[in-house]
């Protein structure tokens, strides 16, 4: 439904009739509570190309648009604004045209249209998700599924990190101090018991690092001699050099946190379509440089190592490869993305879902691979977002003081179980319907806090104040989900009947208003890779259909036609709650 469209059109046709002057553009805005009208041109700005009284022009106009546009019922003119009142008929015409359409707002992708591949999670194999870990699954699982549902195709990816010091510090602390144990033999997740010998490394670090010091050895040198550290760096020259022993430890506790991370986001309800690992694209991006030298890309300097010289550009230089010709960061990531196009040659443009301390590193990534003459490097884009705090303050992996991802989504459910307790709202439940429902809320309260926040803002993360059934949180929007089911499943009659002609209240002309707005929300949401735009565009839709609620009555209305007109327009509120929710990895609940 675009009337906007039509009566922008309409306007601009109108005064090249009356004044024979074309305007390029008329702006609108939605008509004040205060005057009757459905939505308002604003005359103001059309003073620069006509000048008069706005009233008369206004006046002018409105008589030209009430003759010419059927859907215009009447008009009135206050000032410089001109309200009209569009005919209910339009209303209930569209209404009918998407009741049925039940993917109402989302786009098929086009045939030879290019895909976009969505990188998010790639966490590190030396310890569990947590809780920074959760804003970048939700956030780009989220985009993932926004730029789907905008008509293209996706795939979701991740590059897991499992090589690198950091992997050998765990792996060297549990050849040291597990005495052979396993996720099998403790009955912990296999990404909890790497992630402990993470801690435990740095424990035992920290103990050799006061050893030394107390012997005379000042804390910087003692910081880089200790032997726990020197073990770990011989371990990783090891990996490299594929020493037997080495490599399959290190395939055998890689595996181990694998299947924690498969149970992690299976609870966290995100998938991916393809995986990638470090260890298989480290050395990609050599072959990358040597062609970009050709090209004058990069340069090489005495010393032997390469460069790109970004200062034109407002930015500083950049090494791709050491002197000793080994690659750094930038060489791998830049290989990365030519792999993934090459794996995938219908891949036009890629979604990085990193922090924001990583900003002028992907400003970097992507001006390089527009050098080198790739078409897909105007379509790469930097999901960049801020951290998650917790009111107890910051967290640190090697200390072992995260919050854990799992026992965060543990403790969501509690939450939402202590708090629809209390609310007393679930007499006559099973138990293990129940806890289904806890686990939804919970999970629904979390996701939704996270998600309704512009990415890049900081988010200070309150898990009681997040299970919320009022205001503008995750329970509030389900529970409004559930009383729609609950009115559903009271009528006793079919309600599939058309509605031709009724005279609308105007709390259901808003809520049809509210409803056009959909497929716009999801191609805005899309082009600006912001869930906050499809979480708060729900919270209005829910927050209009409470007024509704409140306003009229819905099975106690006398009349059949407007009874049934009034469910209809439930079950589609209902219908674009779940699809909107779905974007957000949120299921919503029959019953609450």
């Amino acid at each position: 439904m675009n009337i906007q469209n039509l009566i922008a059109f309409k306007v601009k046709e109108g005064f090249l009739r009356l004044y024979q002057i074309e305007i390029p553009t008329v702006e609108f805005q939605a008509t004040r509570k205060e005057f009757e009208g459905d939505i308002t041109v604003v005359v103001f700005p059309l003073l620069k190309y006509k000048k008069g009284n706005p009233a008369e022009i206004g006046e002018n106009l409105g008589k030209y648009l009430s003759e010419n546009v059927p859907e215009i019922k009447k008009y009135n003119v206050v000032q410089g604004f001109l309200n009209l009142v569009i005919d209910d008929v339009f209303y209930i015409n569209f209404f009918n045209s998407i009741f049925t359409n039940s993917t109402f707002g989302f786009e098929i992708p086009k045939e030879n249209d290019k895909a976009i591949m969505v990188e998010y999670s790639s966490p590190n194999t030396n310890k569990p998700l947590h809780l920074g870990h959760v804003r970048n699954n939700l956030l780009g699982f989220s985009v993932a599924e926004i730029i789907k549902a905008s008509g293209k195709k996706v795939y979701k990816t991740q590059i897991i990190n499992d090589r690198g010091i950091h992997i050998c510090k765990s792996m060297l602390a549990w050849k040291l101090f597990g005495n052979g144990e396993t996720p099998q033999s403790t009955g912990l997740k296999g990404d909890k018991l790497v992630g402990n010998y993470y801690v435990k490394f740095d424990q035992e670090y920290k103990k050799q690092i006061a050893e030394l010091i107390s012997k005379g050895t000042s804390e910087e040198e003692a910081k880089t001699t200790t032997p726990i550290l020197s073990e770990a760096q011989q371990m990783l020259r090891n990996w490299e050099n594929g020493e037997e022993e080495v490599v399959a430890l290190w395939k055998k506790m890689n595996q181990w946190v694998y299947d924690g991370f498969e149970v992690t986001y299976k609870n966290l309800g995100v998938d991916f379509d393809k995986l990638y690992y470090e260890s298989d694209t480290y050395l990609l991006g050599k072959d990358v440089i040597a062609e970009g030298i050709e090209k004058g890309v990069f340069y090489k300097k005495e010393d032997g190592s390469v460069w790109c010289d970004l200062t034109d550009e407002g930015l500083d230089e950049k090494i791709v490869l050491r002197s000793d010709g080994t690659a750094v960061y930038m060489t791998q990531d830049i290989g990365t993305a030519i792999q993934r196009v090459k794996d995938l040659k219908d891949v036009g443009g890629m979604v990085y879902t990193v922090g924001n301390e990583q900003d002028y590193h992907f400003q970097v990534l992507f001006l390089i691979l527009k050098k080198l003459g790739f078409d897909w490097a105007k379509n790469l884009f930097h999901l960049s977002y801020g951290m998650v705090d917790l009111p107890s303050g910051k967290m640190k992996s090697r200390e072992g003081t995260v919050v854990d991802a799992d026992d965060l989504m543990i403790e969501m459910t509690e939450t939402a179980k202590i708090i629809s307790e209390e609310l007393g709202k679930l007499e006559g439940y099973l138990e293990v319907k129940k806890n289904e429902l806890f686990k939804t809320i919970g999970l629904g309260a979390l996701k939704y806090f996270i998600l309704k926040v512009d990415p890049k803002k900081r988010i200070l993360f309150d898990p009681k104040s997040s299970v919320d059934f009022q205001g503008n949180t995750g329970p509030f929007i389900q529970y409004t989900y559930a009383r729609i089911q609950s009115i559903i499943r009271k009528v006793t009659f079919d309600y599939s009947l058309e509605i031709k002609e009724l005279e609308l209240h105007e709390k259901e002309k808003d809520l049809i208003k509210q409803l056009a707005l959909f497929p716009e929300t999801v191609q805005q949401a899309a082009a600006n890779y912001s869930p906050a735009i499809i979480a708060n565009y729900t919270y209005d839709l829910v927050k209009e259909f409470n007024s509704f609620y409140q306003n009229v009555s819905i099975l106690g209305e006398e009349n059949h036609e407007k009874k049934v007109f009034r469910i209809q327009i439930s079950k589609k509120v209902a219908d674009v709650i779940k699809q909107s929710f779905s974007l957000l990895g949120i299921n919503v609940p029959e019953r609450m």
